[in-house]
């Protein structure tokens, strides 16, 4: 019998602490008057109105775990229940060990396995699509965790412009081994020649961690050319083609799109693209900010939760993240 990875339950965490957008520009004009201004610029193009902070003494296994629950009581299961956990970010605790370790100490899932899937906003839907392998392949495997978190802003330099995008998050979901789809197909892309564009240029084996470093702020999330719009423009409908094509389904099958959660202009384009119409596509940025490897799984959580993803529909996931990586992954509900 072919083994297949349903979703059974999702959940998410956001913290409590809440950055507007106008405190945020009153902290620019701080640092530079007139500075401010560029944030309404970011806010219209965007949607992006506010982002939450978690505690500045947590870490990202903190979100992580909290989201992990959350997921885990929508499903009903315990942490003991799960076999392998996978989780997405690309601002982990540590370089070394894996973020999913201190999760599954954390959660007490003590008979779970664990790795870290580092496809920055791509993590999600790559994580998704291991775990539904895992699950077809492994007949010891019967339940996956999949976890996208983040909290780029304690890595980020608050007093930076593009600190704007940064907000704390996490997001999860629970997958179970069944005997009816579930998982329908996935789809990869990556561009290594932009890996110099934006990321933490400090701190690995390319230039380890010095005095000169930290100084120059080189430890620190830094944006140092932006991404061509085509990148997401162009790659995120080839990705969801590629879903459709590998998955025997139309585009207009497709009754829900979550896409990463940073431009809710460029949304609109690729649905546009797409042919479909951008209300299937569920957005969240407006009310929780840009939660990068989490951004996905929250929005997925926050439609599960509204009632607007209803069972036998369609939902594919479509990530692009820095490097650059894109994934999808889809689902029958």
């Amino acid at each position: 019998m072919q083994r297949y990875a349903r979703i059974v339950g999702t959940g998410r965490y956001l913290p409590e602490t809440e950055l507007s957008n106008a405190e945020f520009a009153e902290r620019m004009d701080r640092v530079s008057p007139g500075l401010g201004q560029i944030v309404a610029k970011f806010e219209e193009s965007s949607g992006i109105k506010r982002r939450f902070r978690a505690p500045r003494e947590w870490a990202t296994s903190d979100l992580a775990v909290r989201a992990a629950q959350a997921a885990l009581d929508a499903a009903g299961l315990k942490p003991e229940q799960i076999d392998l956990i996978l989780l997405g970010t690309d601002s982990p605790d540590y370089i070394t060990p894996a973020t999913s370790v201190v999760v599954q100490h954390k959660l007490g899932a003590k008979n779970a396995g664990t790795f870290d899937i580092g496809c920055a906003c791509a993590s999600f839907p790559t994580a998704m699509s291991a775990g539904a392998g895992y699950i077809a392949a492994n007949p010891w495997i019967k339940n996956v965790l999949c976890i996208g978190a983040y909290m780029m802003s304690k890595l980020a330099d608050e007093n930076d412009i593009t600190s704007f995008f940064y907000g704390d998050g996490a997001g999860a979901a629970v997958l179970t081994a069944g005997d009816k789809p579930g998982f329908v197909s996935s789809a990869f892309n990556a561009d290594g020649a932009y890996h110099k564009n934006w990321g933490i240029y400090s701190g690995g084996t390319y230039e380890p961690a010095t005095c000169e470093s930290i100084q120059a702020g080189r430890t620190k999330v830094k944006l140092l050319e932006r991404y061509p719009p085509e990148v997401n423009h162009q790659g995120w409908p080839k990705v969801t083609r590629l879903l459709a094509e590998r998955g025997g389904f139309e585009l207009d099958e497709i009754d829900h799109l979550i896409f990463t959660q940073v431009n809710t202009n460029s949304i609109s384009l690729v649905m546009a693209d797409l042919g479909l119409p951008v209300e299937r596509a569920h957005q969240i940025m407006h009310e929780m900010g840009y939660t990068g490897s989490a951004c996905i799984p929250m929005a997925l959580d926050d439609a599960m939760r509204k009632g607007k993803i209803k069972p036998g529909q369609l939902v594919a996931l479509v990530g692009s993240g820095v490097g650059y990586n894109q994934a999808g992954a889809a689902f029958r509900m």
